[in-house]
């Protein structure tokens, strides 16, 4: 093991779009473990795009980061010293953790990982069966609450998240028409993840039209990752008692003045539609349940999974700017490292 620990820091806050400078690259000693810690060497890091919004000075459901303060997000990694009874070196981990190769982390908040299930890799953790797993599963079945029959829009429907809402809907019996940003991601959900439509809708001038095309009876249930122009859109072909779940407004994180747009208030009237924003964190105590029915539809090939590897811990703000360039097919992830055994 070396002695020098690479880590990602916010280097500035950026001014609408981030960029290269956005981060520092900072050498640091390895840590030690103190008690009750373990320490982790990542293996794979998750970068996400609620991440933008930690990068602004202003209150969320997320503090905040400070100029300054390492970068954090969700790893696999490798125990390679423990000072906590549950865990010992060789034993892989996931949690919540920072951008770095490695990182000493409070055992209890740490959960096993088993790198042999059938159809599972160690991204998988980050991914189907990470933060995006439990929100597709959660935003589906208690916020849109699909029945067979209904027409389930969503949109980033080739992403992480977006990709599970539409599987799982499918397994609820639903019609699901999905957004994506290029004719391979279309193709990916159509031919790979069972999908009814997909619309691409960089090449699409008229989203409206492609929508009542693709779901020629109207919308019954939404969910959103995207807003801006394809939200617009969906609002105006509502059914009565439609569903919205709203998890992410990925077009308008970097907008320093967020346009208005079609006001949206008037079209939901007629429709007596519901519309819920939501975070995965208030169902914490029924991850282990989404967990276990995930991995269950997992390996029995009910539902696919797809992550994009973006090798080298140096290139971690790359991957992080590609999720607002739609680079991912599925979980954006970052590999840091090979596990010791390789």
């Amino acid at each position: 093991m070396t002695d020098t620990n690479r880590q990602f820091v916010l280097g500035k806050r950026p001014d609408g779009k981030p960029d290269r400078d956005t981060f520092e690259l900072e050498e640091r000693d390895v840590p030690e473990p103190r008690h009750g810690e373990v320490l982790v060497r990542t293996l794979y890091l998750s970068v996400d795009p609620y991440m933008r919004g930690r990068m602004r000075d202003r209150e969320s459901y997320a503090d905040p980061w400070e100029v300054g303060d390492r970068m954090a997000g969700h790893v696999v990694g490798e125990v390679i010293e423990s000072a906590h009874d549950d865990w010992a070196a060789g034993e892989f981990v996931f949690g919540e953790g920072f951008w770095s190769e490695y990182a000493a982390l409070d055992g209890d908040d740490l959960t096993p990982v088993d790198p042999s299930l059938e159809n599972l890799s160690l991204p998988a953790y980050l991914g189907v069966l990470g933060m995006p797993g439990r929100t597709a599963y959660f935003g589906t079945l208690d916020v849109l609450e699909p029945d067979p029959g209904d027409t389930v829009v969503v949109s980033g429907a080739a992403g992480a998240v977006g990709s599970t809402v539409g599987q799982i809907a499918s397994l609820a019996g639903a019609r699901v028409v999905g957004f994506a940003g290029s004719d391979e991601k279309v193709r990916y959900l159509e031919d790979d993840l069972g999908f009814d439509a997909g619309i691409n809708y960089k090449t699409t001038d008229d989203y409206r039209r492609a929508l009542a095309d693709a779901a020629p009876n109207g919308v019954d249930a939404y969910f959103d990752n995207v807003g801006g122009p394809i939200s617009d859109a969906v609002f105006t072909q509502l059914n009565v008692d439609a569903r919205v779940a709203i998890c992410g407004q990925i077009a308008l994180y970097n907008e320093e003045g967020v346009p208005t747009g079609p006001r949206k208030l008037p079209q939901l009237i007629a429709p007596r539609a519901h519309v819920e924003g939501f975070l995965v964190f208030d169902y914490a105590t029924r991850f282990e349940h989404a967990n276990d029915r995930l991995r269950d539809w997992v390996a029995n090939d009910d539902i696919e999974h797809r992550e994009s590897i973006v090798e080298g811990f140096a290139n971690a703000p790359d991957a992080f700017l590609g999720l607002f360039e739609g680079d991912n097919i599925g979980k954006q992830v970052v590999k840091v490292a090979e596990p010791s055994e390789s």
